[in-house]
C-alpha cells in the first residue's frame, strides 16, 4: 500500500454510522417486541419505523459529512 493512501471518511464518519446502525438495529428490535398480533400495536407500526427511518438519517448525515482536514 502507498503510504499517502486516505480512507474515503474520517473517524467522526464512521463513529456516525456505526451510531446509525445501531439506531437502525434498535428500531427493529422495538417493532419485533410489539405484543399485538401481526406488529399492529403502537411500537410495531409507529415508534419502531420512526427510529429506523431516525436511523438512515443519520447514516446519510455520516455519509455526506465532509471529513474535513485530516493528518
Amino acid at each position: 500500500m502507498e503510504k499517502n493512501s486516505k480512507l474515503p471518511f474520517g473517524k467522526k464518519n464512521y463513529i456516525l454510522m456505526l451510531i446509525g446502525l445501531a439506531v437502525l438495529i434498535l428500531g427493529f428490535i422495538i417493532m419485533g417486541l410489539d405484543p399485538e398480533p401481526f406488529g399492529f400495536g403502537f411500537l410495531g407500526i409507529t415508534l419502531g419505523p420512526l427510529v429506523v427511518m431516525a436511523g438512515f438519517v443519520i447514516e446519510i448525515f455520516a455519509i455526506l459529512k465532509n471529513p474535513g482536514n485530516q493528518e
